[in-house]
């Protein structure tokens, strides 16, 4: 019985010798993990608003591309709109569609009795309202069949500064300009300046 005693004896001594971190490793990994925190919470925020930016961007130049392709496909006039009535030319039918509705695409066709009627083929960005500025108006552009932008207006195809995107709270390349030349080659290029 001696025996069983002292094995059971044993058998506990060992149980209650548990392994884990003591209070001071425990602290110093807290404090690494602090640090690290701390020296790449800014970084993300910056990566998170510049991929914002870009984004918005992007959407652009999809809708730009998305009035090219239809203005192809109906072999007709079709308009990606300004955030300005003024710009968007009102007086003709796809200027006074589109109204304010900045990044809209408005084709321009014909029903079945010969009468012109107007399609909406995209509605407005919505993200440019978030924390994100304009500066200056979206330009308006108008597609014809051969896919060539203009602006409303004009007969010259589009060459020059179609929406500069902006953010204030990004230090450097806090600017997205989307860009046309010749009425057909988009470009976005990253630029540094204050939101004005």
């Amino acid at each position: 019985m001696n025996m069983r005693c002292s094995e059971l004896g044993a058998r506990r001594s060992h149980r209650g010798h548990v392994g884990g971190f003591t209070v001071v490793e425990l602290v110093i990994t807290l404090l690494i993990g602090a640090v690290i925190i701390a020296f790449a919470a800014p970084s993300f925020r910056s990566m998170v608003i510049s991929n914002r930016l870009t984004t918005v961007a992007n959407e652009v130049v999809d809708a730009i591309n998305v009035a090219r392709m239809e203005a192809v496909k109906r072999n007709g006039n079709v308009q990606f709109c300004s955030d300005s009535a003024t710009v968007n030319t009102t007086g003709n039918a796809l200027g006074d569609k589109c109204g304010v509705q900045g990044g809209a695409v408005y084709a321009l066709s014909v029903d079945n009795s010969g009468n012109p009627q107007l399609d909406p083929v995209r509605t407005d960005i919505h993200e440019l309202a978030s924390s994100l500025t304009i500066t200056g108006n979206i330009v308006a552009l108008r597609f014809n069949g051969q896919g060539l932008g203009v602006k409303p207006g004009t007969s010259m195809p589009y060459s020059g500064t179609v929406i500069d995107i902006c953010s204030p709270n990004l230090n450097a390349d806090n600017h997205r300009i989307v860009r046309m030349v010749a009425g057909s080659i988009l470009e976005v290029v990253p630029n540094p300046g204050s939101c004005t």
